[in-house]
């Protein structure tokens, strides 16, 4: 249900209406983020999501400095806030690389699909993500339920394949293709390969990633706010990884 929102968005929407929809998503995600890896520090889980939803905004004005200045003025309050409101200080250092960690990982990752929603066909490449990571998703599952016979990686997740993922990405190949056919002939044959292949590995990586971190907070799913689908964290994990490379890439070498 969440990827046929932020697609409607794309489609319908301007670059702020998009912003302020990410905005919404950071601040669930975000506090998500803070409930699994620091559940006693829920004051400050719900200032870090409604100043890191800040990040989401600043392609509207001075872009990649003014982000950078707000990572930084946001890392120094937290620490600050942390620093005075100490509660056990074996446990210091972690909650505020946690806290920093919770900025990078949403915030910052989703703000490059506001900048790429700004770019000449910003509106095709985000469509172009969306694609590639259901394709990705759809065909991992469906080729792992039916191949998979070897573990891709058990420690971080147990039922993925080696398999499976390449399936993914053969997916993924043919979601991009379908692209360039249907509403993005600039694509060449090698954007569409690089792409395909690029954005649905990290897709993959960031699905992975995003299970390390459950894992390692002992929790199943990031929250329940999508019955039987876990959280909102569950449903943008493949699209944080995929939004910076897919931005770069789309600014330093698609030719248009």
């Amino acid at each position: 249900m969440l990827l046929p929102i932020v697609i409607l968005s794309i489609v319908k929407g301007g670059a702020l209406l998009f912003a302020c929809l990410l905005a919404v998503f950071s601040c669930i995600g975000t506090t998500e983020f803070y409930r699994m890896a620091l559940p006693e520090r829920k004051p400050e889980g719900y200032v870090a999501a409604l100043s890191g939803a800040a990040l989401l905004f600043t392609p509207f004005a001075d872009g990649d400095r003014l982000a950078l200045a707000l990572v930084g003025v946001l890392f120094l309050a937290f620490a600050l806030l942390f620093l005075f409101r100490i509660r056990n200080v074996a446990d210091a250092a972690r909650e505020v690389a946690c806290s920093l960690l919770a900025f990078i990982y949403i915030p910052f990752l989703l703000m490059h699909l506001v900048m790429l929603r700004q770019t000449p066909f910003g509106v095709q490449w985000l469509l172009v993500i969306m694609l590639i990571v259901m394709t990705n998703d759809s065909a991992a599952y469906y080729t792992g339920s039916a191949f998979g016979r070897t573990k891709l990686y058990p420690l971080v997740s147990p039922k993925k394949s080696v398999e499976g993922a390449l399936g993914g990405l053969l997916g993924s190949l043919c979601g991009t293709l379908a692209a360039k056919y249907v509403f993005f002939s600039q694509l060449t044959f090698a954007d569409v390969f690089v792409t395909a292949l690029v954005i649905g590995a990290l897709g993959q990586a960031g699905d992975l990633f995003e299970s390390l971190l459950k894992r390692s907070f002992g929790v199943k799913d990031s929250g329940t706010i999508i019955p039987g689908h876990g959280g909102v964290l569950d449903r943008l994990d493949s699209i944080l990884f995929a939004a910076p490379v897919t931005y770069y890439y789309a600014i330093y070498f698609f030719k248009g």
